[in-house]
């Protein structure tokens, strides 16, 4: 295990999008990845950040 926080993202990531999904071209991937990245940081409560998604973090700690 070389770097917690990169792996646990990457099994995710993994899971969640990559496994789910038979793309049929290059552009359906990318477009498939920018919503499930989106998702991932603007909808999706994160325990680590207290349950918010890391967009409301980032916009707290800008105050």
């Amino acid at each position: 295990m070389q770097n917690g926080y990169i792996e646990s993202f990457n099994g995710k990531f993994r899971d969640e999008c990559l496994n789910e999904q038979w793309f049929q071209s290059l552009s359906q991937a990318r477009d498939c990845i920018a919503e499930w990245r989106k998702d991932y940081n603007e909808v999706r409560p994160h325990s680590s950040l207290g349950r918010i998604p890391p967009s409301q973090f980032a916009q707290q700690q800008r105050i």
